[in-house]
């Protein structure tokens, strides 16, 4: 694996190495070591997926307040993703700076997103499935979220015609904690 950090502090890009034949390919998507070799977090609690039915539809800005906020691992399994990890740690040198990466089931790229992060995505194709592996449990009195269009994080989105979640348009602004 290839993993190679993004404008937010402990943010990853993951890059597959295959090792091809005439059958396929065989590659690593996981491996402990090598992201502990790097100090990031390799606990998981939970996996979820996420099925789109539509091309623009977008989800988040979302993460987990203290003490539950959570690791993400990404990888979108059908389809295409416009992936953004947003730095909402106030100590950190990336503070507020975000970092977006096309996901896709061609590419097979993942994206690890620290604590402290929000993430989010949009569809860039009809049918798109997304997976992620979580270091902590749901617990829906920690979820939160910030609005996928506030102007502090200066967020480039695909230009389509969205779908988002009426619990997603009804973040406010950013207010730092």
């Amino acid at each position: 694996m290839i993993l190679t950090e993004t404008e937010v502090d402990g943010a990853f890009v993951v890059d597959i190495e295959p090792i091809e034949d005439e059958r396929g390919f065989f590659a690593r998507t996981w491996c402990r070591r090598e992201f502990e070799v790097l100090g990031l977090e390799t606990g998981v609690a939970q996996c979820n997926t996420s099925f789109n039915k539509r091309k623009g539809t977008l989800r988040g800005l979302h993460f987990q307040a203290a003490p539950l906020e959570e690791v993400k691992i990404v990888r979108c399994t059908q389809g295409a993703i416009y992936d953004v990890v947003l730095d909402l740690r106030t100590d950190s040198a990336s503070h507020l700076r975000h970092a977006g990466v096309m996901l896709s089931a061609e590419n097979r790229r993942m994206l690890y997103v620290p604590r402290g992060a929000a993430h989010g995505f949009q569809t860039l194709v009809d049918g798109t499935e997304v997976c992620y592996q979580m270091s902590e449990f749901y617990s829906p009195e920690h979820a939160r979220g910030v609005r996928w269009d506030d102007p502090a994080f200066g967020i480039s989105w695909p230009p389509d015609e969205r779908t988002i979640s009426e619990r997603d348009l009804a973040y406010d602004d950013y207010l730092p904690v």
